[in-house]
């Protein structure tokens, strides 16, 4: 009986360890999604950036798709990481399908 109580205030650490060993690495979490969804519509007037800041990039405005339609992204500032470019959010046509590549940092 003590075992088994062991074992179940055990299990949730178990679970936890199993789960952090199992993450994708940041190259592997990042990967297009395809949608059959209609295509996302044109960019909304975007606002003009402010003026650039040190050590920021610019990522403007994309649609995303939440479910059941797609919701406009304003743009933002992302703080710059040395040697990595950043890839801007972005919609492809595969065949028939839609698929969104959110942005992300590659290596120079």
């Amino acid at each position: 009986m003590i075992e088994r109580r062991r074992l179940f205030a055990l299990a949730p650490a178990l679970f936890a360890a199993v789960g952090i060993a199992s993450l994708p690495t940041p190259a592997e979490a990042q990967v297009g999604i395809y949608l059959n969804t209609p295509p996302p519509p044109p960019p909304r007037w975007a606002r003009q950036p402010p003026p650039p800041r040190r050590n920021f990039v610019w990522v403007p405005g994309h649609h995303r798709w939440n479910g059941r339609r797609h919701v406009w992204v304003e743009g933002t500032w992302v703080r710059s990481r040395r040697g990595y470019r950043y890839d801007e959010p972005r919609w492809a046509q595969d065949g028939e399908r839609w698929r969104f590549a959110p942005g992300r940092w590659n290596r120079e």
